[in-house]
C-alpha cells in the first residue's frame, strides 16, 4: 500500500503561514502600544520645538547616524513639502564642511535613539558655536544629547517590537511620528495650504489631484458627439463610431443638450426592435443626462464618477449657463492625465 503524502505538508504550510500572521500582528501591537507610550508624553517641549523652528531666520538642519539618520531624512523631506524649508546633513559630512549650509538664526534637529556616539560629540559643540538651537529627539534622556539640546523631544519606547527586541523597530517609527507631528503642526502655524502644497509638487500625481480641473482635460469641438432630436438611430450610431467614444450627446433645435444615447443602449433597443435604427433618437434617449462644471476638479469628478449611484459614470457632459453642450469629459480622459482614486 502506498502511504500518503501532501496532507502533512500542506498543514504544516497552513500552520507556518497562521504563525507569521499572528506574529505580524503582535508587532502591530507592540508598535503601537509604544507609540502611545510617547504620545502620553507629549508636552511643552513639542510646542517649544515649533516656536523655535517657526521662530527661525533660516532653514532646519535635520540629521542622525544609522536607522536614525534615514529617519531624518525622510522628516526633511516631510518638512520641506509642507512649507517648512530642511536640509538633511549627514553628521560625518557635516563636519568636513558641510556645516557651510547652516548659520546663525538656524535650528538643528537631531534625531539619536541613543543621543551618544562620536558623530555628535564631534557635530554638536561647532552647532553650539554657530548659533544654532539644538533640538534633540532621543529615546535617551540623560544621554549626551539630551543634555546638550535646547529642547528634547522624548520618544523612549517599551521596547523595539520583534522577536529579538534588539533591532530597531518601535524607536524609528516613534521618530518618525514625532517629525510628522512637528511637520504638521508647523504647516498649522504657518498657514500651509493645499493650494501650496500643489504649488510645490506641480509634476507629481499629488499636485495634479489638486490643480487639474475638468476644463483641462475635457473633449471639446468636433471632438464632441452630437446629434438633433429628430436624428434617426442609424445617424447616431454612425456619430458614435466616428466620435469613438462609446455615446453622443442629443441637442433640440436651440442647441440644448435633452438626453444621451451610449452604444449599450443602443444595443438594448436593437435587441428588442429591427425596426429601431429607423426611428429618432427622441423616442428612446436617456432624458437629462448628468452633467459637471468645467471648473471641478479633475480627481473630484473621477470621484463622482465612479461612486455614482445605481453604477459608475463613463461619461459627463460639461453645458454652458443655456444649458448647451460645450464639452464631453470621459472616465478615460481623466486617468490618461495621471489620476486615480484613492
Amino acid at each position: 500500500m502506498k502511504a500518503k503524502t501532501g496532507g502533512g505538508a500542506e498543514r504544516t504550510g497552513a500552520n507556518r503561514a497562521r504563525d507569521e500572521i499572528a506574529r505580524a500582528r503582535a508587532l502591530f501591537d507592540e508598535e503601537i502600544a509604544g507609540l502611545a507610550a510617547v504620545r502620553d508624553r507629549i508636552g511643552q517641549a513639542l510646542a517649544d520645538a515649533v516656536d523655535a523652528i517657526a521662530d527661525g531666520r533660516g532653514r532646519l538642519m535635520v540629521t542622525g547616524v544609522g536607522k536614525s539618520g534615514l529617519v531624518a531624512r525622510k522628516i526633511a523631506a516631510t518638512l520641506t513639502s509642507t512649507g517648512t524649508p530642511s536640509l538633511y546633513i549627514h553628521p560625518v559630512e557635516a563636519a568636513h564642511g558641510d556645516l557651510g549650509l547652516v548659520g546663525r538664526g538656524d535650528a538643528a534637529l537631531i534625531v539619536s535613539k541613543s543621543g551618544g556616539g562620536d558623530e555628535l560629540r564631534a557635530l554638536i559643540p561647532a552647532l553650539k558655536d554657530l548659533g544654532v538651537r539644538i533640538i534633540g529627539m532621543t529615546g535617551t534622556p540623560d544621554s549626551y544629547l539630551a543634555g546638550q539640546s535646547d529642547i528634547v523631544l522624548d520618544i523612549r519606547v517599551p521596547r523595539e517590537a520583534g522577536s529579538l527586541g534588539l533591532a530597531p523597530t518601535t524607536s524609528t517609527t516613534a521618530s518618525l511620528v514625532m517629525g510628522h507631528a512637528l511637520a504638521s503642526a508647523l504647516a498649522e502655524r504657518n498657514g500651509f495650504t493645499a493650494a501650496d502644497f500643489a504649488r510645490m509638487h506641480p509634476s507629481g500625481i499629488l499636485g495634479r489631484r489638486l490643480t487639474l480641473r475638468v476644463r483641462e482635460v475635457m473633449r471639446t469641438g468636433d471632438d464632441v458627439p452630437l446629434v438633433q432630436e429628430q436624428t434617426t438611430l442609424r445617424e447616431a450610431l454612425f456619430e458614435i463610431m466616428e466620435k469613438s467614444i462609446g455615446c453622443t450627446g442629443v441637442v433640440d433645435e436651440g442647441g440644448v443638450l435633452t438626453g444621451i444615447i451610449t452604444d449599450g443602449d443602443l444595443k438594448r433597443i436593437l435587441a428588442r426592435r429591427d425596426d429601431a435604427l429607423d426611428g429618432s433618437v427622441r423616442e428612446v434617449m436617456t432624458r437629462d443626462p448628468k452633467t459637471i462644471d468645467p471648473e471641478v476638479l479633475a480627481a473630484d469628478a473621477l470621484a463622482h464618477m465612479e461612486l455614482n449611484r445605481p453604477g459608475p459614470l463613463l461619461m459627463l457632459f460639461i453645458v454652458d449657463t443655456a444649458g448647451r453642450p460645450t464639452g464631453l469629459l470621459h472616465l478615460h480622459d481623466i486617468l490618461r492625465a495621471g489620476l486615480r482614486t484613492e
